[in-house]
């Protein structure tokens, strides 16, 4: 049989390696904090610095753009991201309707290594109206995470020496119960850190299309541009008045009708008190 302290060492590991809590912290940085202050060309290096200098950046931005054809544009920026190894993660169209010439919503995964050039290469689909992208640097969280993932690893490659050697039914309960939690703990944060390289690797950003804006008034370039110009809104102001005046006429003889109404009860209620003081006189 196991001797007890060896059971008693098992519990221990697992409490001490949980992802969550004040506890797992304490614990699930032992390893790093056990090896000391690690040395990089003969200078010491805190242990969440990052021996190889690369940073792990996750870049997010947006892009609004105004095009000819917003559906047709959508196709060019796809086009461009699948050119640079990247990806269309969403897609949003709305018809064009009356003056309304539509518009598009992409989301789009791009390389990080190539962001730059992608972005520069769909700035050339339409104008550019706007551009905004932010950087957000998670070297830490993920040297944090290796750090976890490390120790979690050491955990269960214990729980499972201690299961072969196991004797006792109630011994191998409690190392399979303590060894089923670190295993599930060590795969919820392996996905957190494939998440976070995948967002490190893959940039995200949001295109806006929208048309071009056929309401735009341009200054008239020449004399006779100028006459065209006048010309067309005297025309459309007169078509304008006269929708508005078919607006109104029936409004207009309905208000006509009730006044005449009304002036013709004034006038017969005057002609009739006239009648009757000629009448009490006589």
């Amino acid at each position: 049989m196991i001797p007890a302290v060896l059971v008693l060492a098992a519990l221990t590991l697992a409490g001490c390696t949980a992802s969550n809590g004040s506890s797992s912290d304490s614990a699930v940085r032992a390893p790093v904090a056990d090896s000391g202050t690690n040395l990089v060309k003969g200078k010491a290096q805190e242990p969440n610095a990052d021996p190889s200098g690369v940073r792990q950046v996750i870049k997010t931005g947006s892009m609004t753009m105004t095009v000819k054809s917003p559906a047709d544009a959508a196709d060019k920026v796809a086009d461009i991201v699948e050119s640079a190894g990247g990806y269309l993660d969403s897609r949003t169209e709305h018809k064009a309707e009356d003056a309304d010439g539509g518009s598009a919503q992409l989301t789009v995964r791009i390389p990080s290594a190539r962001l730059t050039a992608t972005i520069d290469s769909i700035k050339k689909v339409g104008t550019l109206e706007d551009i905004e992208i932010s950087s957000s640097d998670v070297t830490s969280q993920s040297q944090d995470l290796d750090a976890r993932i490390s120790a979690l690893h050491t955990s269960v490659d214990r729980l499972q020496a201690l299961m072969a050697k196991a004797t006792s039914t109630q011994d191998l309960i409690t190392i399979e119960s303590a060894l089923s939690e670190r295993q599930g703990n060590l795969e919820a944060m392996e996905s957190q850190k494939r998440d976070l390289e995948n967002q490190v690797d893959l940039s995200t950003i949001s295109v806006t299309l929208n048309s071009a804006s056929t309401a735009k008034t341009q200054l008239p370039g020449n004399f006779f541009d100028g006459i065209i110009t006048g010309w067309t809104a005297l025309v459309g102001f007169f078509a304008g008045l006269v929708v508005v005046v078919g607006v109104l006429l029936p409004w207009l003889i309905l208000g006509a009708a009730i006044a005449a109404g009304v002036l013709a009860v004034i006038r017969w209620r005057r002609k009739r008190t006239v009648r009757s003081k000629g009448d009490s006189a006589s």
